[in-house]
Order: C-alpha cells, then structure tokens, then sequence
C-alpha cells in the first residue's frame, strides 16, 4: 500500500511513503531498498511472518533495551518454527541506567529533539546497529517499542545515507508518529505516557517533531559520524546497496 506524500509543505520534491501490511505488524514501512522498520516484533502474527519472509526479509534488528523485551498476554502465539527462518540481532541505541540521558531524555526517547543527545552518549550503539545493517542477511525490518523514535533516528539517518531529500524524510517520520497514534486508537491497553491525540493537537506537534529531526541530521553529518565511529567504507558502501543506491 503507498500513501501519498501529504500535508507538509514541500521544500523539495518527494517519494511516496509505503506501508507495509504484514499480518498484526504496527507502524510498519519500508525505508528503502530492502530496508523496512516497524514496532516490536511481538505483534505479528504467525501470518504475517511469513508475508515478511515472503518479502525477503531474513533480518530483525531489535532496537530495545533487555528488558522491554518480553511477550505479553496479548501478543498472538508465534511458534518458535515459524521464527527459525529469521536472524534476531539485539542492538539497543542507549543505555537506560545512563543518568545524563534519563535526565535528559523523559521519560524516554520520544522526542528527536533528543536525538542529538543520543547520539553524542552513545555513538558506538548507533554505529553497532549500522555495523548490523552491513553484515545482515536478506531484507532487514529494523524495530523499537512503538516504531517512531529508536526507528525513526535510524530510518532518518538511512534515508540521509540513500540520499532522501528533507521533505521525504520529514513525511516518514510524520507517518510513524500518526501510525502509532492510530494504534493507541485502536489498542484496548492504555499506554502508561501516552494516548491518542486527535489531528488538532497531533499536527502542530508532527510538524515540531519535524523540525527537530532534520536540525538532527543537518549536525550530524551520517556518514561522517558513523565512519568517526568505526563504521567502515565498505560496510557505508553495503549498507547503501541495501537502500538502493
């Protein structure tokens, strides 16, 4: 499914975003190329993994901290056979106990305005999840909790590598923050800091969320933060062929 590119004004021309419908999976898009990201895991379904393996996908890196991960009563059954067929690397971007970062970063990382933080405490974190990305086999789904800020930092910082224009990767972050909106909606489990926001008060919020992001990346410099922190040129360089450059 490709939802078109709306209601941001356009400082450049930009690709459609496209969903991705595998059975049960929430916040789920592709990035580029071969590249997908998504909310945890443990939504989809047995169907919906093989629709994800059906699409090539070999690969799950898993964004999260050990603790966040963990099945609920309310995640579908997935047999452990039906998991046989995929790679789990654990690669979190942050380290929780960090008292900078819990100071900074309340109640947790849900904001881009923090990504700069993040990436300054934990620069190796964020290269180990490319160093994965180079190293991985087949299509790779990348996912956090709810698939918006851990996914989103990495999926921007992919699309910055593809080279993406700022527009479109201002519209995919706008569609993560919107799709898990839509899943609070949805959800009969309140979120314990969050809950759905209508359209009045989310869209002042994506644009400001936005904004955040792209200051993020026109400092960070993607390719020369990741090769300053041990990223190699020929992992950059297949990482890339991943996105489709």
């Amino acid at each position: 499914m490709t939802i078109p590119a709306t209601g941001r004004p356009s400082r450049a021309a930009s690709a459609p975003v496209e969903a991705v419908s595998w059975d049960g999976a929430v916040n789920a898009w592709r990035i580029a190329g071969s590249v997908y990201r998504m909310g945890r895991r443990e939504w989809l379904t047995e169907v919906g993994w093989q629709q994800a393996h059906d699409d090539g996908i070999r690969t799950v890196i898993d964004l999260r901290n050990p603790e966040e991960i963990r099945r609920r009563d309310t995640d579908p059954v997935v047999r452990d056979g039906i998991l046989a067929g995929f790679d789990v690397v654990h690669a979190p971007t942050e380290d929780p106990a960090n008292a900078e970062f819990r100071r900074l970063c309340v109640p947790y990382l849900n904001d881009p305005a923090c990504y700069p933080d993040n990436a300054r405490l934990f620069p190796g974190r964020l290269a180990r999840v490319f160093k994965a990305l180079a190293a991985a086999r087949g299509s790779v789904v990348i996912h956090c909790s709810a698939g918006r800020d851990r996914s989103g930092m990495i999926a921007a910082m992919l699309q910055d590598l593809a080279g993406a224009g700022e527009d479109a990767i201002a519209l995919a972050y706008g569609h993560a923050m919107r799709g898990i909106n839509e899943h609070h909606r949805l959800s009969g489990i309140p979120h314990p800091h969050e809950r759905y926001l209508p359209e009045t008060q989310l869209a002042p919020l994506v644009e400001q969320r936005q904004e955040s992001l792209l200051r993020f990346l026109r400092q960070l410099g993607t390719a020369e933060f990741l090769g300053h922190n041990g990223v190699t040129v020929q992992e950059l360089a297949a990482i890339r062929s991943r996105l489709g450059r």
